[in-house]
């Protein structure tokens, strides 16, 4: 009987531990879902804050070439920038260089874009826009918060929303990676800027120790925008701003910078004096190389890190613009006045350098003695409205 109580003794308490070891296991269903949620959370955390977490990218030790390719688009920009298998477009010409874009990217066999860059509404940087949307596949668009009555504007906004995507607003100190490279905005800074070029999205780019800096059409309202606000604008190389208008690449700015080299995306003979002389004279005082797209044609900058070598030799002629006129084409917001409204609406100037292009304004692009028409003739001769003073 004793042996048996001490039996029963023995398988209680031996159930009793049983019943302790099945509790203390049961909160381990909640460690592993909180596990689960912290590590859903951390995941959430690494795709939003993609800036936050390349801040060694950039200036580390990079293997492989950075290529930025400033397509010679005319008096427009378009650049395309390579870091191992991933493409980034920032611009993309006027309406008409859809073909010249189209073959360039193809012989590169470019398919796709991470990122595709409109800098700002005008004609001259995103006609080709809805083209690069409705035949690559794109990853993101930015583009500044400000909108356009143009039907450039409203193509690139129909392909955009085609695509099934949204435009990505910028925000100044927003970085991203391109390969191995770092991508810093730096404006627009403001909001409702009088003129529209101040509206453009400004890039720092970093790759190993080298560094560039894209512009778009930033004015010296913006550039003072960025020195005001203690932003690092330190670049080798300088996308000049505006195509080399006499408004961009002040002084002060053009001293932050200190870059070694600039390049000018810029029409020959192009209607509006770019680039112009007294901003070539403050890039060749500070012993700046330049690099010119309407002397030139396509420029391929290449870095490995640590060198920027480029395709062409820089340009001889530094202290002249390509056009003489000191209007620089800043009045392109003035008006003519008439004391007859309805018959001034109905002419049209048109440059004697062959452009297709006309315009309501005839100080515009500081044409020098343009030709008068009438709009009819114009449209009859296949011209287009020039995007500044005719839309």
């Amino acid at each position: 009987m004793r042996y048996i109580k001490k039996l029963i003794s023995i398988l209680v308490i031996m159930a009793t531990s049983a019943m302790f070891i099945s509790c203390g296991n049961a909160p381990k269903s909640n460690n592993t879902d909180s596990s689960y949620k912290e590590e859903s959370s951390s995941n959430s955390n690494t795709e939003n804050t993609e800036g936050q977490n390349n801040n060694n990218k950039g200036k580390e030790n990079v293997s492989g070439e950075l290529k930025v390719h400033f397509i010679d688009v005319g008096q427009a920009d378009s650049i395309l920038i390579e870091q191992g298998n991933e493409n980034m477009l920032i611009d993309a010409g006027n309406n008409e260089d859809e073909d010249t874009i189209k073959s360039y990217l193809n012989n590169l066999g470019i398919t796709e874009f991470k990122y595709v860059v409109g800098t700002h509404a005008h004609e001259d940087h995103i006609g080709s826009l809805d083209y690069i949307m409705n035949s690559f596949k794109v990853g993101k668009i930015y583009f500044p918060n400000a909108i356009a009555t143009t039907k450039t504007f409203e193509n690139v906004v129909k392909a955009v929303k085609n695509k099934g995507m949204q435009f990505t607003a910028p925000k100044v100190g927003e970085t991203f990676n391109l390969g191995q490279a770092k991508c810093t905005i730096l404006a627009p800074n403001s909001n409702n800027y009088e003129d529209a070029n101040n509206d453009s999205i400004v890039i720092k780019l970093e790759y190993g120790s080298n560094s560039f800096m894209f512009t778009g059409d930033a004015e010296d309202v913006s550039e003072k925008e960025m020195l005001s606000k203690g932003l690092d604008l330190k670049a080798d190389v300088l996308k000049v701003g505006h195509h080399g208008s006499k408004s961009s690449s002040c002084d002060e700015f053009l001293n932050a910078v200190n870059p070694k080299y600039a390049v000018i995306s810029v029409g020959k003979d192009n209607d509006y004096g770019h680039p112009n002389k007294e901003a070539l004279q403050r890039l060749s005082s500070r012993g700046i190389q330049v690099y010119r797209t309407d002397e030139s044609g396509t420029i391929v900058a290449t870095s490995d890190g640590n060198n920027i070598t480029f395709s062409v030799v820089p340009s001889s002629n530094n202290s002249e613009g390509s056009g003489s006129s000191n209007n620089d084409g800043n009045s392109q917001n003035e008006t003519v006045s008439s004391s007859n409204e309805q018959v001034e609406s109905s002419i049209v100037w048109v440059s004697r350098n062959g452009v297709k292009v006309y315009h309501k304004d005839k100080t515009c692009s500081g044409m020098k003695s343009p030709v008068e028409m009438t709009l009819e003739e114009a449209e009859s001769d296949g011209l287009r409205a020039c995007s500044k003073c005719a839309k």
